[in-house]
């Protein structure tokens, strides 16, 4: 049974900030998805941290940063697939990894702080799938944000729960994420449209059992879906499903990266 969360929460807190790719070669990762999504990539040092690579948006030094790369931890090696997760923001990561705890998740990486970016954990859900939350340390300069429809942001985030309703109640009392509206897939059961501060950011669905475990998929905005599966096919990545055209109007197709990350493509322009 899901515990009462309590506590009066910022405007930020349930905001998806960031997202990140795991993979055995950020050099061919980096050229992919540069050609695919139209993102830069900026390598950025830090002491005694392993290589980690901004995917950014436009140009000049203070330029809009989607996400980052990095390659596999030796502990992680060979024993998860390539993969994106999303970060969330809370505004206490220790108590939300409790929350999470009390509330039948679990903690995957116990929380720890990034010098001067901010205190994270990864945590799964009751039903195993894994997000990052973080509290971001201030910025006195912060970049840019992109408009929520701009080509290189991510448009959407997608959840293949283990029980669909049972997903949208926990992220309710974790996040603060509240039902849109219900969406009737007929024999594929019901897609919860959900929101953060009265804005739709992403559907949550019981999974198909062709789909292993629960899982976020991440949806990055394009020019066009056809000009990006043309670049995407001609990158070494593969088409899994679609493109196909959605309520709304939107186009999306879903693909695996070269080297196996799965991720989608969405767009108002076929």
């Amino acid at each position: 049974m899901l515990q009462t969360v309590t506590g009066s929460r910022s405007e930020t807190h349930g905001k998806f900030i960031w997202v990140e790719l795991m993979t055995p070669d950020t050099d061919a990762g980096g050229k992919f998805y540069s050609s695919v999504v139209g993102w830069k990539v900026k390598e950025m040092s830090m002491p005694d941290m392993p290589a980690y690579f901004l995917f950014e948006m436009g140009e000049g030094d203070n330029c809009p940063g989607i996400g980052g790369m990095m390659n596999f931890p030796p502990e992680l090696e060979g024993k998860i697939p390539p993969n994106w997760t999303g970060y969330v923001a809370v505004d206490d990561v220790d108590q939300m990894a409790k929350d999470y705890v009390a509330n039948g998740g679990r903690v995957q990486r116990e929380p720890e702080d990034i010098p001067g970016i901010g205190r994270f954990a990864v945590v799964a859900d009751p039903h195993g799938a894994v997000i990052c939350i973080m509290t971001p340390l201030p910025m006195e300069n912060p970049p840019q944000e992109l408009a929520p429809d701009a080509v290189g942001n991510v448009g959407w985030r997608e959840l293949y729960a283990g029980n669909g309703k049972e997903a949208m109640d926990f992220y309710g009392k974790m996040f603060g994420w509240t039902l849109d509206h219900d969406f009737d897939m007929g024999p594929m059961g019901t897609y919860h449209i959900f929101s953060h501060n009265g804005r739709q950011i992403g559907g949550m669905m019981t999974k198909p059992a062709e789909v292993p475990m629960a899982c976020w998929c991440y949806y990055f905005i394009v020019d066009s879906i056809d000009a990006a599966i043309a670049r995407l096919t001609a990158g070494g990545g593969k088409v899994v499903h679609g493109p196909m055209e959605v309520p709304g109007g939107s186009w999306i197709v879903q693909a695996l990266d070269p080297q196996g990350a799965f991720f989608a493509l969405t767009s108002a322009k076929k």
